[in-house]
């Protein structure tokens, strides 16, 4: 018994160190990572709590430059992030982008926090504790009213998580899928049919797109049911972005899919993709005050575009002109995918 186990296990072994290209990701892929967002988020403490301050003329105030409470500026884990006026604080406030916004100047301060973020309820008592001593708080701080409509933090969540779901059902579901079937010998049979790489992709691609959709569907139902979620914009206006997402995510599972036998490289490929895809298109967090180039690169990603337009619709009543943009841009990263992904498709190798 100990020898035939004894005997698979030296196989597998073998099996997985001769494999140089899963082999190389599985110990390159962690380095990339944490190399990757070292140098996105730098090597500095953590940025906890999103302060907005206006009027002030760049995005990135430096602290001295503030006229706030200096014990205020100088708390640790706070991110200040300028506005050259209200209106552009208070829309970032009310789709949880920033925590807290204050007006800088001379006191009393004028400040405005959201109810529904939890975060916020935390900087007004930091703000006010760094007052004490100075003089009375009651006549430091003026507490406003958040202006329009103000948006709970689930209903600015949910939607990164149903992106979330659909990434890793496209990059898996389609992706990963078609590399094993290649491995197994399944494409080779398919090879020798009148079946075309176009049309073996597209078949793939339908599939993947009504599945994701029924997901999509089945997720929002059951969670509204718990939750009810504030839609603003039309039933219609989200479903069209969500099949415009889902078609873009699946054609980018079929484009990394185009070449390979490796399991493990696709794998670690499709970690590769998906893992700064989720960190860097608003999934969970904003990246408001985060450095341009990081915005920039994110917008090279279909999910940041999916979740801009389901947001704006959801949240803010947009309708498919106004997010006619992202719906475009999509659009095109589904159709140069495909396209590149047909081009490279190798039915077994």
């Amino acid at each position: 018994m100990f020898e035939r186990f004894w005997v698979m296990f030296i196989a597998r072994n073998r099996e997985f160190f001769r494999d140089r290209a899963g082999f190389g990701w599985n110990i390159l892929f962690p380095f990339l990572l944490v190399a990757g967002f070292g140098v996105i988020f730098g090597a500095k403490e953590p940025s906890l709590y999103k302060i907005g301050v206006y009027p002030v003329s760049g995005p990135a105030p430096a602290i001295h430059h503030l006229d706030l409470p200096a014990r205020f500026l100088h708390t640790r884990y706070l991110k200040f992030v300028g506005f050259q006026n209200l209106e552009a604080g208070m829309d970032k406030l009310r789709h949880h982008r920033i925590d807290f916004l204050v007006r800088a100047g001379q006191p009393p301060y004028p400040f405005w926090v959201s109810d529904t973020n939890p975060k916020g309820y935390l900087v007004e008592r930091i703000f006010k504790a760094s007052l004490v001593n100075d003089r009375d708080t009651a006549d430091a701080v003026i507490k406003k009213q958040i202006q329009g409509r103000n948006i709970r933090y689930i209903d600015w969540l949910f939607p990164g998580i149903l992106g979330m779901n659909m990434m890793f059902s496209a990059l898996w579901g389609v992706g990963y899928v078609v590399v094993r079937y290649r491995k197994t010998g399944v494409l080779k049979r398919l090879m020798v049919t009148p079946l075309t790489a176009f049309e073996y992709l597209s078949a793939q691609l339908v599939s993947r797109l009504f599945i994701m959709i029924f997901s999509v569907c089945v997720v929002w139902i059951g969670c509204n049911l718990i939750f009810r979620f504030q839609v603003h914009g039309s039933y219609v206006s989200l479903f069209v972005i969500f099949l415009a997402g889902s078609l873009a995510l699946s054609a980018l599972g079929l484009l990394l899919a185009s070449r390979g036998t490796s399991e493990e490289f696709v794998s670690g490929v499709l970690n590769f993709i998906a893992w700064p895809m989720m960190f860097l298109s608003e999934v969970w967090f904003s990246l408001e005050g985060a450095p341009a180039w990081v915005k920039a690169v994110a917008r090279l990603f279909p999910l940041t575009h999916l979740l801009k337009a389901v947001r704006r619709i959801m949240n803010d009543g947009a309708t498919l002109i106004d997010v006619g943009p992202e719906l475009i841009i999509l659009l095109l990263f589904a159709g140069v995918f495909l396209t590149v992904g047909a081009i490279l498709f190798s039915w077994n190798r």
